[in-house]
């Protein structure tokens, strides 16, 4: 495994891409595993000093094609993040030329095809609806928590509270996403979503990413929101989802939840000898 201080810029490659504005630095480490201790990850996150990036994911084998994992700007991990794997695979499906990929990840096995149109879509599993799943702090009803507003919890390998408003807009998303993240019934904090039922096929929805803050989309978000909607009786179980950054098509289907939608693989480089000394 290398280490950042074995590394020299040449062989530590990364590329930046971003699906609606989420966007990502990936490392593709399937010849080297690669150790990013959460200094150089946050190193790595700052837009003044940094790459930036809302999520950083490394590629490595898998049982698959290929596996992901992922990381939060504040160095903490995540075992998913759905629009860096529509990305990922889309980047994966161009480098070989299939069509349908089979990608693991902390999550577990995750399926993506072309849809075409320059379209990826994901098959994010099922999602977690219990709450000892999710995880909650302890047993309640997760279509309705004790929390004003009476929000919905949803786990899609990560936690999730959705929030139903008259208007999104209205939210004070930076101060709303913050007070929740940390909220006590949520022990490994949560994303924050307020979502506004535009119709029974149509959501408006604004996130805040756990480790992140406000975020221009975010893919299991989006699948969170649409499971809650659906178990609320508030939409059919395929959704249009509007973000701030765009727009994803979700599918709850019996195999799983399915998310479609445009990435953008936007530029390469290399990490610099000086940045990288000093991560150390």
């Amino acid at each position: 495994m290398r280490r950042m201080s074995q590394i020299t810029p040449s062989l530590l490659p990364f590329m930046k891409m971003h699906g609606l504005g989420n966007d990502f630095v990936v490392f593709d480490a399937r010849s080297d595993d690669l150790d990013l201790p959460e200094r150089v990850v946050r190193a790595i996150a700052h837009r003044q000093k940094g790459i930036g990036f809302d999520q950083l994911a490394v590629i490595t084998k898998g049982i698959g094609d290929a596996h992901l994992t992922f990381y939060n700007a504040d160095g903490s991990t995540s075992a998913a993040c759905g629009n860096a794997t529509r990305c990922i695979a889309r980047y994966l499906m161009t480098q070989t030329g299939t069509k349908a990929l089979h990608l693991t990840t902390d999550r577990g096995d995750l399926y993506a095809l072309d849809a075409g149109n320059g379209l990826t879509s994901v098959n994010m599993g099922q999602p977690q609806l219990a709450w000892d799943e999710i995880p909650l702090a302890h047993q309640m009803d997760t279509l309705a928590l004790p929390i004003e507003g009476a929000p919905v919890a949803t786990g899609m390998g990560n936690p999730h509270c959705t929030f139903f408003v008259e208007d999104v807009a209205a939210v004070d998303l930076a101060t709303f996403g913050a007070l929740h993240e940390h909220h006590p019934l949520y022990p490994q904090r949560t994303n924050v979503q307020v979502a506004q039922i535009i119709g029974t096929d149509h959501i408006r929805m604004r996130v805040w990413e756990r480790g992140v803050g406000v975020t221009l989309a975010s893919g299991s978000s989006s699948c969170a929101t649409a499971v809650a909607a659906a178990r609320l009786g508030l939409t059919e179980r395929a959704v249009r989802i509007d973000l701030d950054g765009g727009t994803l098509h979700v599918d709850w289907r019996e195999d799983g939840v399915w998310m479609t939608g445009e990435t953008m693989h936007v530029a390469d480089g290399t990490l610099t000898a000086d940045f990288i000394a000093s991560c150390s």
